[in-house]
C-alpha cells in the first residue's frame, strides 16, 4: 500500500513538473535543442533582417537577403569556419592561438610562389597535378608550423598566448619577405575552383544530390541514435520531438538548395560558356544556377569530420577531459603534452586548408591574406558556445558563430560602414559573447 502511494505521489509530481514547464519548456525538453543554438539562430535572423530593412529604408533597397549576397556570404564564411572548428579544440584545452591569420597568410603566399613560379617550370603550365601538389604543400606547411607551436607550448612550457603571439608577428613578417610584399596572381586555373566563383560550384543537379544525401544522413543518424538509446536503456525523445528536429533540419537543407540554385551565373559568363560549348542562348537569356560552392562543401566536410573526431574517438574524449581538468587527465593516463602538440598540429593543418580556400577565392596571394582573421576565428568559436575556461565547445556552434561574424561584417560593408566602425562592432560583439557565456554558465550551475 505504501509503495502504491509513493508511486502515485511521484507520478503526480512528474505531471506537476511537466505542467510547470509550459509550452516552451516542453518543446525544448522534447526536442533537446540547445538554447544557445536557438539564440545564435535568433541573432543571425536579427542581423540579416536588420541590415536588410536598414538598407531598404536608407538606401532604397535591401541587399542583405538576396540569393547573390547569401551565396557570397556562405563562400566568405568558409575559411573562417574551417579554422574555427580547430580553434574549438584549442580553447577547450584552455589554450589560445593568435597566429592562425598569419599562418594562413604565410602558407597562402608559399602556395602562390609554388604554383606560379616553381611548379610550372617542372610540370608545365596548367598541369593537372599543380593544384594537388600546391594544396598538399600548404596543408603540410601549416601542420609543421602548428607542430612547432605545440612543441614549444607542451614540451618547453611556454604559454600558448606568448608562442602564438610571437608566431603572429614572425609568420606575418615571413609572408612579406617571401616575395617582398608583392602580390602573386593569377593562381592555377584548377586551384582557383577551390575558392568558388561561377565555375567553382557543383550546379543545380549536384546541389540537389548533395541535399538529398544530407537529408538521408539526417534521418539515418536520428534512427541510429534512437536505437542506440533504446539498446542502452536511455530515455527516448518523443516521436513529435524527433519529427520536429528531423523535419526542421531537412527543411533547412532543402531551403539552402533552393537558395543557391536561385542564384544564376552572370550574363557575361553565361555567354562565354555558351560560345565555348556551342550552346545557343535564347533571347530571354540562359539561366544557369551556381549551386553550392566548392569551399562551402569543404567546410561541411571538415565540420562533419571534426564532429566525428570530437564525439566518436578517444582523441576527442581526451580533449574534453584535458579541458575539464588537465591534472586529473594526466593522472588518468592521458599524455597531455602529446595531445597538446597534436591539437596545434591539427589547428595548423586547418589553417593551411583555409589558406587554400582563401587564396583560391581571391585568385592571388597577397601579404594581407588572413589579416585579423585570428580575431574572427576566436570570436566565432566563443560566440558558438566554446568556453574560454575550457572543457566546453561544439563544432557546429563554431561554424554557426563564423556565419554570425561574417554576416555582421558583410552587412556593415553593404550599408557603407567605415572599417573602423566594423572593428569596433566586432570587438564589442566578442566581449558581449563572453559576458553572455558567463551568465549562461552561472544560471546552469
Amino acid at each position: 500500500m505504501t509503495d502504491t502511494t509513493e508511486a502515485s505521489d511521484a507520478s503526480a509530481e512528474t505531471k506537476s513538473g511537466q505542467q510547470d514547464l509550459g509550452l516552451i519548456g516542453k518543446f525544448l525538453k522534447g526536442t533537446e535543442i540547445d538554447t544557445r543554438l536557438l539564440g545564435m539562430f535568433g541573432a543571425l535572423a536579427l542581423i540579416w533582417f536588420g541590415f536588410h530593412i536598414y538598407g531598404a529604408v536608407f538606401n532604397g533597397f535591401g541587399a542583405m537577403l538576396t540569393p547573390r549576397n547569401l551565396w557570397n556570404l556562405s563562400v566568405q564564411t568558409s575559411s573562417i569556419g574551417i579554422m574555427a572548428t580547430g580553434m574549438v579544440l584549442v580553447i577547450v584545452t584552455r589554450h589560445i592561438d593568435l597566429s592562425v591569420g598569419a599562418l594562413l597568410g604565410v602558407t597562402g603566399m608559399t602556395m602562390g610562389i609554388v604554383q606560379v613560379e616553381i611548379l610550372p617550370q617542372y610540370l608545365g603550365l596548367g598541369h593537372p597535378l599543380i593544384w594537388i601538389v600546391t594544396a598538399t604543400i600548404g596543408i603540410l606547411m601549416g601542420m609543421t608550423i602548428g607542430a612547432f607551436h605545440g612543441w614549444l607550448i607542451a614540451y618547453r612550457g611556454i604559454p600558448a598566448f606568448i608562442v602564438t603571439l610571437g608566431g603572429l608577428l614572425v609568420w606575418r613578417g615571413a609572408a612579406f619577405l617571401a616575395n617582398n610584399g608583392k602580390t602573386i596572381s593569377p593562381v592555377d586555373s584548377t586551384f582557383q575552383l577551390l575558392g568558388g566563383g561561377p565555375y567553382g560550384t557543383i550546379g543545380a543537379t549536384g546541389s540537389w544530390v548533395v541535399g538529398i544525401i544530407v537529408c538521408i544522413a539526417i534521418v539515418w543518424m536520428m534512427v541510429s541514435s534512437r536505437r542506440s538509446r533504446q539498446r542502452h536503456g536511455f530515455a527516448q525523445r518523443p516521436i513529435w520531438g524527433e519529427l520536429t528536429v528531423g523535419g526542421t533540419s531537412c527543411a533547412l537543407v532543402i531551403g539552402s538548395v533552393l537558395l543557391v540554385n536561385s542564384y544564376p551565373w552572370p550574363r557575361g559568363i553565361v555567354n562565354q560558356y555558351a560560345a565555348a560549348n556551342n550552346i545557343t542562348v535564347p533571347p530571354e537569356g540562359l539561366f544557369i544556377s551556381h549551386g553550392f560552392a566548392i569551399p562551402v562543401l569543404i567546410l561541411v566536410v571538415v565540420g562533419i569530420l571534426m564532429t566525428i573526431l570530437v564525439k566518436r574517438t578517444r582523441f576527442g574524449r581526451n580533449v574534453f577531459a584535458i579541458g575539464g581538468n588537465p591534472e586529473a587527465a594526466e593522472l588518468a593516463g592521458i599524455n597531455v603534452k602529446w595531445m597538446t602538440m597534436r591539437i596545434f598540429m591539427l589547428m595548423g593543418s586547418l589553417a593551411g586548408l583555409a589558406a587554400v580556400v582563401a587564396s583560391a577565392r581571391l585568385n592571388s596571394a597577397t601579404n594581407a591574406l588572413g589579416l585579423l582573421d585570428e580575431l574572427y576565428v576566436i570570436a566565432a568559436a566563443v560566440i558558438g558556445g566554446t568556453s574560454l575556461a575550457g572543457g566546453i565547445g561544439t563544432i557546429y556552434g563554431a561554424i554557426l558563430g563564423a556565419l554570425v561574424m561574417q554576416s555582421l561584417q558583410s552587412g556593415m560593408v553593404l550599408i557603407g560602414f567605415d572599417t573602423s566602425v566594423q572593428q569596433i562592432v566586432v570587438g564589442s560583439v566578442l566581449v558581449l559573447a563572453v559576458y553572455l557565456d558567463n551568465l549562461y554558465r552561472k544560471n546552469v550551475k
